[in-house]
């Protein structure tokens, strides 16, 4: 072989075990996860003595879709009146204001204690809007949940009691999906989200290793938050944030895998992409910041491993692009090098890969559904979008390992249920830029690898090939699609209106 051709093979087989390296931990989730069943939190204590005055804050940036839906199931919330202080943290540019106010003038006139915190500066985003409600709240604990989020009526009586575990400083509950069934991105976001929740979240927690609160659908006991430095804003991921550095004073977290707070996926392919790269930007920022601090602690071994492993989980993202621009240059030499070496190294190492990812989402299926193997049919469709994110997540890691600092971009909702409501025409459309481009030129390069795969008999390869083009494809296309079929439909509406 030519120096050029060594340095193609060894880069490509290089990424592949480092990815194999993450395949591998995925495996350990699973092993961890049914080796501490018997370490699942029990259920909540009976509260001894009075209940706790409770805060639930609910931060708001332009959500006029699904504000109503929200302030009402926060009244729902089974809890007494007079321990139940609402905060409407709102720094909304737009109509929501107005429907916020409305909707918490209503509520107060039902007797509930509802304050409506307007911003106009919108400084620290999140974080900052949280932080500002926090100064004036009257809570001994906390509750957060975002816009697209409908807990259920017994939510805080199924967290507060745990609290009497002084140890214990956050409670998180496993997010729902009002929307699972909506399309294929919503159903594919949906095993994400399971996965994440089930598996990363019920291993950490059973194995006594770290793991984070969500932003929304838990609980903190508020003595906690400015004893860990409060609600700072220098990441995208100011939930991960304070969470580690929590965990690093010693404090306590539990996540509760029965108690399920449902909540509203992205229907539209580039809120989806925007918010994935908010929290893949977000993970790398905590990890520029807080990684050494951790492996400099007296933690033990194990949860620092953990730890490190979790926080650098996204320059996946950067191998897998790696990965994508090397398999076909890797192809043609290996071809050219013949079948029985190219069967030999190549084969085993994308079968091992892949399997991890098909077993950590079958085992998460399996604990939650009944009808766990009916939802197997949707894996393909789970690793092809994973796949597809990688030039959006790559971005996003570059991003923060330029320390380029952008702005906290919610994700849009557009109070999507059913099969019958519609998200086109609506506000709060994202646009796209140059990404959709490369997304869609990859899909085209893969397309000709594929061929070429075919046209020398390697059979073999056909089904990995077959997800990187499909993955690129279907996100580069959709973003186009979606984006200018709604700024279409917006711009016919707004004619309609004029008339």
């Amino acid at each position: 072989m030519s120096l050029l051709e060594t340095l193609v093979l060894g880069s490509y087989f290089f990424v592949l075990v480092l990815l194999g390296l993450y395949g591998w931990h995925r495996y350990y989730l699973v092993y961890a996860y049914h080796k501490n069943k018997d370490r699942v939190p029990g259920p909540p204590p009976a509260w001894e003595g009075p209940l706790p005055p409770v805060t639930i804050q609910l931060p708001l940036y332009n959500e006029m879709y699904v504000v109503d839906r929200l302030l009402q199931a926060a009244a729902r919330i089974d809890y007494p009146r007079d321990l139940l202080e609402i905060q409407v943290l709102d720094d909304s540019t737009d109509e929501t204001t107005e429907v916020a106010r409305r909707g918490a003038e209503r509520l107060v006139e039902q007797g509930f204690d509802v304050k409506l915190l307007h911003r106009t500066n919108r400084a620290g985003f999140k974080a900052g809007a949280l932080d500002a409600g926090l100064k004036v709240a009257r809570g001994e604990f906390v509750a957060i949940f975002d816009a697209d989020f409908v807990p259920s009526p017994d939510f805080l009586l199924k967290t507060v009691p745990y609290f009497q575990d002084p140890a214990v400083a956050m409670v998180q509950a496993r997010w729902g999906h009002v929307n699972a069934d909506y399309s294929t991105l919503t159903r594919v976001q949906a095993v994400l989200l399971d996965a994440h929740f089930v598996l990363e979240h019920g291993s950490r927690n059973r194995s006594g290793h770290f793991f984070n609160f969500n932003g929304t659908a838990g609980i903190w006991r508020r003595s906690v938050i400015p004893a860990a430095g409060g609600w700072q804003h220098d990441t995208l991921t100011e939930d991960l944030d304070l969470s580690y550095r929590a965990q690093l004073l010693g404090w306590k977290f539990l996540f509760l895998p029965d108690l399920v707070a449902p909540a509203e996926v992205p229907v539209e392919m580039n809120a989806f992409k925007s918010q994935q790269h908010r929290w893949a930007k977000g993970s790398i920022q905590v990890c520029l910041k807080l990684l050494p601090r951790i492996l400099q602690s007296d933690q033990p071994f194990g949860v620092k491993a953990e730890a490190f492993l979790h926080l650098t989980a996204n320059f996946n993202y950067l191998l897998m692009t790696a990965l994508s621009v090397l398999m076909f240059p890797s192809m043609i030499i290996r071809y050219n090098m013949g079948w029985y070496e190219m069967l030999l190294i190549d084969v085993p190492l994308f079968v091992a890969a892949t399997a991890s990812v098909v077993n950590f989402y079958l085992v998460s299926q399996r604990e939650l559904y009944p009808d766990w193997k009916a939802r197997l049919r949707y894996v393909p469709a789970l690793m092809a979008v994973g796949i597809g994110l990688a030039v959006n997540n790559t971005r996003a890691v570059v991003e923060a390992l330029a320390r380029h600092q952008s702005a906290f971009a919610r994700t849009p909702k557009y109070g999507v249920e059913r099969g019958s409501d519609q998200w086109v025409g609506k506000k709060y459309m994202q646009a796209t830029a140059w990404q959709p481009l490369v997304e869609t030129g990859l899909g085209l390069y893969f397309t000709a690898t594929v061929l070429y795969a075919l046209a020398n008999g390697i059979y073999g390869s056909l089904p990995f090939l077959m997800l990187f083009q499909g993955g690129f494809l279907y996100m580069g296309l959709m973003s186009f699609i979606q984006q200018f079929g709604g700024a279409q439909a917006v711009l016919n509406a707004q004619v309609a209106r004029g008339k």
